[in-house]
């Protein structure tokens, strides 16, 4: 008899993948060049797709993704299998396209002729930074960071790179508690943060 359970199907198909990850990056972190090459590949488009939450702009996105895929060639050796590798990738994720939003908006501010060439009245969600506009979810993060930086990490992980609860206490050695109220705090200053721009 047949299974018509397809979502059971589909979720073992997406263990084999993860499990399948999970072994390249082990053997990459313990020195594979081949796995390593062959993780990078197979990561670059959920890399592109988690920074373009970040940056919507798709060029911004892309010039994110690749200094995201950079950190983890340069950083395999520091995956240590605590967690899982895509727990700790995405903190790399999250880290690569703040990174690079603050490095544009720093090119941004020492452009001011081409910023104002360019109309104020571009829509801020899908214009670039270095174009002279910002995002306003990221001003917002910058803001939340300089009051509360301990906020931060946890909201990201949660509402951006959309990690589980779970996974987000084991990345960062906190209580399950302590990481849903800091996502509540922090998005409670989001919200008003964003009101205010």
């Amino acid at each position: 008899m047949r299974n018509t359970d397809k979502g059971s199907g589909s979720r073992r198909s997406a263990a084999k993948v993860d499990d399948s990850l999970e072994e390249l990056a082990r053997r990459a972190r313990d020195g594979d060049s081949d796995a390593l090459d062959d993780l990078l590949r197979r990561i670059q488009p959920d890399v592109l797709r988690r920074c373009a939450r970040f940056l919507p702009y798709r060029q911004d996105a892309e010039e994110a993704c690749q200094d995201a895929l950079l950190r983890v060639a340069r950083n395999i050796g520091r995956f240590k299998g605590d967690s899982l590798f895509t727990t700790w990738l995405y903190t790399v994720v999250s880290n690569s396209a703040r990174q690079t939003y603050r490095s544009m908006k720093r090119r941004s501010a020492e452009l001011p002729t081409e910023a104002d060439r360019i109309p104020h009245h571009r829509d801020p969600r899908t214009t670039s930074v270095i174009a002279g506009s910002r995002i306003d979810l990221l001003e917002a993060l910058d803001r939340l960071e300089r009051d509360r930086p301990n906020l931060v990490a946890p909201l990201v992980l949660r509402d951006l790179c959309q990690m589980d609860y779970n996974e987000i206490a084991e990345e960062l050695g906190l209580a399950l508690g302590t990481v849903k109220s800091r996502i509540h705090e922090g998005r409670k200053h989001v919200r008003k943060s964003l009101a205010v721009t």
